[in-house]
């Protein structure tokens, strides 16, 4: 895979523009992120499915706690035939702390994402489901072909990341240091291990944030809100396994829990960017993915992207890597 990732937070026409340009640079596949205060992902994608004629789309990543997951399947199967067939579905946990904003309690996430998969398979399959586990459905079904759509577990921690290795297409793996792709690499292989063979292959798909100027000062300094946001959301043991302060890590997610965004993006550090974001100019970003490469399967280009206008930039710095030879 050969993929980006859009923000819905512009004007519809002008994500259907970059999706429009995304696939002209040879992009393969388009994800676009879904929170709550952004335009509705499923819209977007629609809209950009009328203007494109090969590029994979699908959500990056919904979870399955704001919407029901039989929804989620018709919505995602909608997205598919709009397209006729280039549906994908990434799916994942969501962020704990934007469900709370919502007043919802994120119980049991690796079962909910899985059963939630598994019940969407059935679905495009034409079955009709009765399933009791971490959500209820009773005889539901589709009223029209749901077709093969593949699903992509958005995955951090140890426990998804082997989950998806054994049951899902593939995994968007939210990183962006090799140090992080090393470690996602073993708990990867230890899923494959228990993989059946009818699953087919898998899919191990980094999904970094990257920013790209040709002046790799402000590819850096694009990159501190989305790094702010991932260091003051990142677990511990994240932390130590780049000498990151977790104290300051934590003062930062405390500054944009309470709305302090300009506050946190001025905390963030040339480590936590180094760490948590492939920044610079198209050489050293492409440099940096070649590193990723070395473990992942493939690449999904997530925001900033960079200053101005960088789908260009990016697919420039990918052309550089093993993907682009």
């Amino acid at each position: 895979m050969r993929g980006i990732e859009l923000t819905p937070e512009h004007p519809v026409p002008d994500l259907v523009e970059l999706g429009v340009r995304a696939e002209t640079e040879g992009f393969d596949t388009l994800f676009a992120s879904s929170h709550y205060n952004n335009r509705d992902p499923f819209t977007v994608l629609s809209q950009i499915a009328a203007e494109t004629d090969d590029i994979r789309l699908g959500p990056g990543v919904v979870n399955p706690y704001e919407t029901h997951p039989v929804t989620l399947a018709s919505q995602v199967a909608t997205i598919d035939e709009a397209s006729d067939g280039r549906g994908v579905f990434g799916l994942g946990a969501g962020d704990r702390s934007t469900l709370r904003n919502l007043g919802i309690e994120r119980e049991k996430p690796l079962r909910r994402v899985l059963e939630t998969m598994k019940v969407s398979k059935r679905l495009w399959g034409g079955e009709r489901v009765t399933h009791d586990g971490t959500f209820v459905a009773e005889d539901a079904g589709l009223n029209y072909d749901g077709g093969e759509i593949p699903v992509y577990v958005g995955a951090q921690g140890p426990h998804m990341l082997r989950m998806s290795a054994k049951h899902a297409d593939g995994a968007l793996v939210n990183a962006a240091h090799p140090r992080d792709f090393a470690w996602a690499d073993e708990r990867i292989s230890e899923g494959l291990a228990e993989r059946p063979d009818h699953r087919g292959e898998f899919d191990f798909a980094a999904y970094a944030s990257v920013s790209v100027a040709e002046d790799g000062d402000e590819a850096r300094e694009a990159a501190r809100p989305p790094v702010a946001f991932i260091a003051g959301g990142s677990a511990k043991p994240v932390l130590e396994r780049h000498d990151i302060d977790h104290k300051r890590a934590e003062k930062i997610g405390e500054k944009i829990g309470a709305g302090e965004f300009t506050s946190a993006f001025e905390a963030v550090t040339p480590e936590m960017i180094d760490a948590f974001c492939i920044a610079g100019t198209p050489e050293t970003v492409g440099d940096r993915i070649d590193a990723v490469l070395d473990y992942a399967d493939s690449f999904v280009a997530g925001s900033p992207l960079g200053p101005g206008n960088p789908i260009s930039l990016v697919a420039g710095a990918l052309d550089r890597t093993c993907l682009g030879r």
